[in-house]
């Protein structure tokens, strides 16, 4: 069965290849992806899939599903598709809709025996607002799903087992004006509150947990000359983490340095927190899954699990179902993502191929989840444990 699911997605390469080098030749930034959004569910509904646009409120966020029978695994497909602003697709995200619709079109075609449902979603906006996060805001939590599947293009064929769970915040202290010479006591400087909460943050950081990282920078101090006692003073902050639970916490704590910083200094402070992105949830035998389906098809550069990553708003589904994303090399080892070089590699053979590797795993992936319910079961249920060992090991 898996070869006739590989035959229908050989069938649509061409096609798909094009639609892939379409989007790449349109670039669109975060919630400007109408053109993609249009690629993307014209085909489907084209293919027989029940589509819904701008669903949860996000106006280039899609939904496609098609029903086999009744009742059955609900199999999650997401995609991206937005660009980086001034860089384009430097991450390879024109290549996750046509991967995932022609993995897509697989499963319908196969006309198992078994019941289940295939549902496609369009997750806009991962590089800027974090789209899927603004869907689950909005009442669309992915919980629908009984597993979610991605895949996205990388240096190597490999899977994660972790990612940082990331807070991102806009802090603004507020003062008063005051001429630094004439009335310097008049004055309370919204800057002084903000390196205050540097050196707090610095601090910090030798009271948590290794693997937590803050970052931060000064973005606005309101172009206040020198001789002038500031009273704004914006900053951008990051804090981060591998586990959801334990980075609240240390929120809890940097919270605290920024209004310590404004009582010190007899200053407003406003604490926006701007992003909540979770850390994923590492579920061993989907993962395991996965790469099985890479070295049967002969994927290739198959490597393990990346030992350093970011941030994403899948790790947000993924703390809801059980989900792994399959990354397919197809650019040079150890490049960069957001880099020229996945700029180079955007439309090449590595790239195209790339597609049809990735939705030929996630396809014959699901193709087992689907006639091995035991199986299905299984990584369910260590969804479940690791969840709850994580959330008992922050504690």
């Amino acid at each position: 069965m898996k070869e006739r699911l590989f035959q229908t997605i050989d069938g649509v390469r061409e096609e798909l290849i094009a639609m892939a080098d379409d989007i790449f030749d349109h670039p669109e930034t975060g919630m400007e992806e109408f053109h993609a959004l249009d690629v993307l569910t014209q085909w489907l509904m084209r293919e027989g899939f029940e589509v819904e646009t701008g669903i949860a409120g996000v106006p280039t966020a899609f939904k496609a599903v098609y029903h086999h029978g009744n009742g059955g695994p609900n199999i999650g497909l997401l995609c991206e598709y937005d660009a980086l602003p001034g860089l384009g697709h430097a991450c390879g995200h024109h290549l996750q809709g046509p991967s995932i619709l022609a993995a897509a079109k697989a499963l319908k075609e196969a006309d198992l025996d078994q019941a289940y449902t295939i549902t496609v979603y369009g997750t806009p906006a991962e590089e800027s607002i974090s789209g899927k996060i603004q869907m689950i805001r909005n009442g669309c939590d992915f919980t629908d799903l009984d597993v979610a599947f991605m895949m996205h293009g990388g240096p190597n064929t490999q899977v994660d087992v972790k990612s940082l769970a990331n807070s991102k915040y806009k802090v603004i202290y507020h003062g008063t004006s005051a001429h630094a010479a004439l009335r310097p006591e008049k004055g309370r400087s919204a800057l002084d509150g903000l390196i205050l909460a540097f050196q707090g943050v610095e601090f910090l950081r030798e009271h948590v947990a290794s693997d937590v990282k803050i970052h931060y920078t000064v973005t606005n101090c309101g172009g206040t000359p020198a001789n002038v006692v500031p009273a704004y003073a914006e900053a951008s902050f990051y804090v981060r983490s591998y586990n959801r639970a334990y980075l609240d916490n240390v929120c809890t704590r940097f919270e605290k340095i920024l209004q310590g910083a404004a009582m010190m200094t007899e200053t407003e402070v406003e604490i926006i927190r701007e992003k909540e992105v979770d850390n994923k949830i590492p579920v061993i035998r989907l993962n395991d899954l996965v790469m099985k389906q890479a070295e049967e098809i002969g994927a290739p550069r198959i490597a393990p699990p990346r030992a350093q990553t970011g941030s994403t708003d899948f790790g947000n589904v993924m703390r809801r179902v059980p989900g792994t994303c399959a990354r397919i090399a197809f650019v040079p080892e150890g490049s960069t993502a957001h880099s020229q070089a996945y700029l180079d590699a955007g439309k090449t053979e590595e790239a195209h191929k790339a597609i049809f590797y990735g939705a030929k795993i996630l396809a014959g992936a699901a193709y087992e989840l689907i006639t091995e319910p035991a199986l299905l079961a299984d990584i369910k249920e260590e969804f479940r444990t690791t969840l709850e060992k994580e959330n008992q090991a922050a504690k």
